[in-house]
């Protein structure tokens, strides 16, 4: 199969459907009066010029990862059948549990969360929100290593996560109310997803999951919506420029390091929750 082949994957051609359906939401919160409800020009600006980036650079990123997932592939102990669509069904599965663990990781280890916060610094909800994408792949990349070590093709694999990509777009809204019960259960909503980006000290840290909430019920992090979420930050990034908005935590955990020279303090600082200090003096989460 052609490299193209291979790293040209649905994500790309579902962008047209992305922006229809960002107008259609935008049009129909035009005379939404509530605060941080809707569309504000500048923030769905920024998310969309961080969305167009990330797809430049994710599809760089894409280059290089499937040289070396090709590499763990060639040696895998065994090779999937992409034409079994219970493979496909295993790798659907296997890829989401994998994404609520990166997830997981990347609320909780602060170097993971400096790439990772762009998509959580806006005050809004809304489909630009859902385009709001980091620049820093790389660590999302690691972690998707043990499916070509099992035999997972590279191309199948990045159309699973594709596909995984998809399904979460239309999660970020505040126009979808709760949905049946049962989907509710076993799949990741929009009424699950607010929660996940809510700033509130009740809901931080909860729902995880990509498209299978089961995850997040499984192992605890679950948080059903109770009342309206407050986006964003729990310290809000006073700016509205994309590099900024990308980089910020990264410049704050150099100034970190560079405060101190003990490697224990080093490692709390780069590996710890967002908001560690050498002194136990308040919660991890406050600092998110």
């Amino acid at each position: 199969m052609p490299l193209w082949d291979q790293i040209n994957q649905p994500v790309t051609y579902a962008v047209p459907f992305f922006l229809l359906a960002l107008a259609i939401e935008a049009w129909s919160l035009r005379t939404e009066r509530h605060e941080r409800v809707g569309y504000d020009r500048t923030d769905a600006r920024n998310s969309l010029v961080m969305g167009s980036v990330s797809v430049l650079i994710n599809g760089a990123a894409k280059f290089v990862a499937i040289l070396g997932y090709a590499v763990l592939y060639v040696h895998a102990p065994w090779h999937l059948d992409p034409h079994n669509p219970l493979s496909w069904v295993a790798v659907m599965v296997a890829v989401d549990l994998l994404w609520y663990v990166y997830h997981r990781m990347s609320h909780r280890i602060r170097l993971i969360w400096a790439a990772h916060q762009v998509h959580h610094n806006s005050r809004y909800f809304n489909y630009a929100t859902a385009l709001r994408q980091k620049w820093n792949p790389w660590f999302e990349l690691l972690i998707w290593t043990p499916l070509p070590a099992l035999g997972v093709p590279p191309w199948m694999l990045f159309t699973a996560w594709s596909t995984n990509l998809i399904y979460q777009f239309w999660v970020h809204t505040e126009t979808i109310g709760r949905l049946p019960g049962w989907f509710e259960f076993v799949f990741n909503t929009p009424s699950h997803h607010r929660v996940h980006h809510a700033s509130d000290a009740e809901y931080l840290d909860k729902n995880y999951g990509g498209i299978f909430i089961v995850w997040d019920r499984i192992f605890g992090t679950f948080r059903a919506e109770t009342f309206r979420p407050t986006y964003g930050l729990t310290k809000d990034i006073d700016s509205t420029n994309v590099f900024t908005l990308q980089y910020y935590e990264f410049g704050a955990l150099w100034r970190d390091l560079r405060s101190t020279k003990r490697i224990r303090h080093w490692l709390g600082y780069a590996f710890g929750p967002p908001g560690w200090e050498p002194e136990a003096s308040r919660e991890p989460t406050e600092a998110r």
